[in-house]
């Protein structure tokens, strides 16, 4: 690249049909987020034992969940056959929202297979105007708004379409691993490089975001905590709920948490008025 030449930034268009590719490409080789739940895990849930992870390691606490039998359940960017059969095998109506066709087709084969039933949707989670307003009791979000580079309108819209009283149960990155060279961080070394927020499409010289392309990778967007909290806070919910957690194959784990969930509830209406 020449000198002081200015960067090629992609545009969130661009960034979201190589993000949905690669996904569809996880989820036909199996990666981490597309490897399906087995039946003894689907028979556990069907005896009361959900086990969910929305981030790497730790198991959403199972007081964070109301009654699931009967329940109206919304996942959104929860396709690779993992969250989503666990919740229907424990009796919830769950419709799964998913920009990913590839990520989507785990979940049916797992609802095939388990004879399960699940309504898919391939759309961007941040319009879920197919919804009416109050769709929903429960709301589940695995750490995917990292694809996404305005993520106000997910928890406004999240906050829409599920009724007062209902929850919103939300896992994402902290933000401090944005900080550092990824290459270098996979090779176990923390280097720090970026200023936050960061945007792979955005701050990455085209040269290393192509590579980055080459090898498969996704383009990620860092979010602020205030992002994150304050905007789930700015959208109307009540944060009630905490947690940190770590990916120990990330270098950083061996110093801090790399990752949050977060419960939120939408406030009931006030009748008293």
């Amino acid at each position: 690249m020449t000198e002081n030449a200015p960067k090629q930034s992609l545009s969130t268009t661009e960034v979201a049909k190589y993000n949905t590719a690669a996904w569809d490409k996880s989820a036909a080789t199996g990666g981490i987020w597309s490897t399906p739940v087995t039946p003894e895990d689907v028979e556990c849930a069907r005896q009361g034992e959900v086990r969910i992870k929305l981030t790497p390691s730790k198991i959403v606490p199972a007081e964070w969940f109301p009654a699931l039998s009967g329940l109206e359940v919304l996942a959104l960017a929860s396709g690779g056959g993992q969250q989503v059969p666990l919740m229907a095998a424990a009796g919830a109506n769950v419709t799964l929202v998913d920009l990913s066709e590839g990520q989507l087709d785990v979940d049916r084969m797992v609802a095939k297979r388990e004879g399960l039933s699940i309504n898919t949707v391939k759309a961007d989670i941040s319009d879920l105007s197919m919804f009416e307003p109050d769709s929903f009791e429960f709301i589940l979000h695995p750490i995917s708004n990292l694809f996404i580079a305005d993520i106000e309108p997910v928890w406004e819209e999240a906050f829409r379409v599920l009724r007062p009283g209902g929850t919103l149960v939300s896992g994402f990155n902290n933000p401090a691993i944005y900080i550092f060279d990824w290459r270098d961080h996979e090779r176990g070394a923390l280097t720090v490089r970026h200023q936050l927020p960061f945007a792979d499409a955005v701050d990455l010289d085209p040269e290393e975001r192509d590579s980055f392309i080459e090898d498969g990778i996704t383009l990620e967007y860092s979010h602020t905590l205030e992002q994150q909290i304050g905007g789930q806070i700015n959208a109307g919910f009540e944060i009630i709920g905490f947690y940190e957690d770590r990916h120990d194959e990330l270098a950083l784990a061996h110093y801090m948490s790399t990752s949050i969930v977060t419960r939120a509830r939408k406030p009931q209406l006030d009748i008293t008025n």
